[in-house]
Parts: structure tokens; C-alpha cells; sequence
């Protein structure tokens, strides 16, 4: 199938060849929305596992989003040292966290969020310092809000300009638009949670940042990507002079 056609049909491709290499991904049970934008806030140019390991520390060291919001910077940097940029994040996410009591009553929760319109739940979250396209959609599709929206990563991102289904440097909101455009009218938040997972998996162990040429005679994806076959076929050219 050439991706150039059938355009409604690109997303829906890409998707049951990566779901026939990878499997389905693992089933997701959403957390409350403080707590998926915690961990978004904390996870931005971080692992995933150190991520969660962060989150993790947080939890147990201060028992309460309460107890993070009113302790010392200093003491909140300690334990989130290991994400990247902790020092930047620390006073961030404090300040978020009175921000939230503050517009909400003195409850220091997301829960007002559910029943939004998911634009508006957007906009304001990305009112919030270092808060972002890709955090907002997490706020919005990871958590038990559960409202349509495409979390766009560095991996999502890269796999679609290697795809060419937005040009080199796109923002991250705008290439989730132009993805949600290309997304069947049938997915819903569930189908987005997946096809960002298999995305995001596919980035990690395949179509890597760095040194990624020599996964891609294999991929999966090879024959419905520009990038791809211009690779293969530059090396098969190398190859015919050799001989």
C-alpha cells in the first residue's frame, strides 16, 4: 500500500503492521489527572522507568500531594534528582501544585477537569510553566478523563517525519493535528493510548534516534516509508558496486 494514497487509511496502516510486529500493547489502567500531570511534568527528556521511579520516590517520601506542595524545594529536588532537568522541575511543579488548590477551592486535585470540553482542559494546562502539547494530551488521554487526543514524543514525532506524514521540525501540536486528521473517525481514546504506545515502542527499539539505518531492511514499516527505502535502496546500490 503507497501511503500516498488512500489517505484516510495512513494511520490505520501504520498501526496493524506495527500491531502484527509488536502485539497489542500492554492494557493501561488510567491514573487520576493529578497524578498523570505530576508524572507528565516529571518525565519531560527523562526514561521511562526513571520516570516512574521518580513518581514512585515522590509518592512515598511525601504521602500526599499536600505534602510535596508545601515541603522545601530543596527537599523536593532530592528526590526528584534522578529526572532530567530536576532543577528546573522542582520549583515547577510546587508551583503548579498551589496553583491548583488555588483555582480549586483549596482542593488540591484534577478531578474538575472530568466532563470538559477537552480543548478547554488543554488551553488551560498549558497555561502552566513547562507544560506543553505532549502533557496536556497525556493529562487528557492517559488519565481517567479518557478524552481523544494523540500524545506526541520524541519518538512519535521522529517516526512521523521519517514517514513524511509532516515535514523535518513540525511543532509537536501541530503534528498532532495533522495525525489526528489522518486517525479513523472509529478510534477512540483507548485506540490513541495504543497507537501511541506501538509508536513509541516501534522508536525505541527499531527506529531509533541514533544508528537506526540497520533496522530498517527488517521494519515492518519499510515498504510504506520514504525514508526507509531510501536507505534500503542506497545500500543495495553500495552493495551491486561491491560486487
Amino acid at each position: 500500500m503507497n501511503l500516498t494514497l488512500f489517505e484516510d487509511g495512513r494511520l490505520q496502516e501504520i498501526h496493524d503492521r506495527l500491531l502484527v510486529a509488536y502485539g497489542p500493547p500492554p492494557l493501561r489502567v488510567p491514573w487520576p489527572p493529578l497524578r498523570q500531570f505530576v508524572y507528565s511534568m516529571l518525565s519531560s527528556r527523562t526514561k521511562t522507568e526513571t520516570s516512574h521511579e521518580v513518581l514512585y520516590a515522590l509518592e512515598r517520601h511525601f504521602k500526599s500531594w499536600e505534602r510535596v506542595r508545601d515541603s522545601s524545594e530543596d527537599e523536593v529536588l532530592r528526590i526528584i534528582a534522578p529526572a532530567t532537568f530536576a532543577e528546573t522541575k522542582a520549583p515547577r511543579l510546587q508551583k503548579a501544585l498551589r496553583r491548583i488548590a488555588r483555582q480549586n477551592g483549596g482542593k488540591l486535585n484534577l478531578d474538575f477537569l472530568h466532563g470538559q470540553p477537552i480543548d478547554r482542559i488543554r488551553k488551560w494546562l498549558e497555561t502552566f510553566e513547562g507544560v506543553g502539547p505532549k502533557t496536556s494530551a497525556s493529562v487528557v488521554n492517559f488519565s481517567t478523563i479518557r478524552g481523544s487526543a494523540l500524545v506526541i514524543d520524541s519518538h512519535h514525532q521522529r517516526i512521523a517525519e521519517r514517514l513524511h506524514l509532516v515535514p523535518k521540525n513540525t511543532p509537536t501540536a501541530e503534528t498532532e493535528k495533522k495525525l489526528m486528521s489522518l486517525a479513523p473517525s472509529t478510534w477512540g481514546p483507548e485506540m490513541l493510548d495504543d497507537h501511541h504506545s506501538l509508536i513509541k515502542l516501534h522508536g525505541q527499539r527499531a527506529c531509533t534516534k541514533l544508528q537506526w539505518q540497520p533496522h530498517c531492511p527488517p521494519c515492518p514499516l519499510l515498504t510504506i516509508c520514504p525514508t526507509g527505502k531510501e536507505v534500503t535502496s542506497s545500500r543495495d546500490v553500495r552493495e551491486t558496486i561491491r560486487r
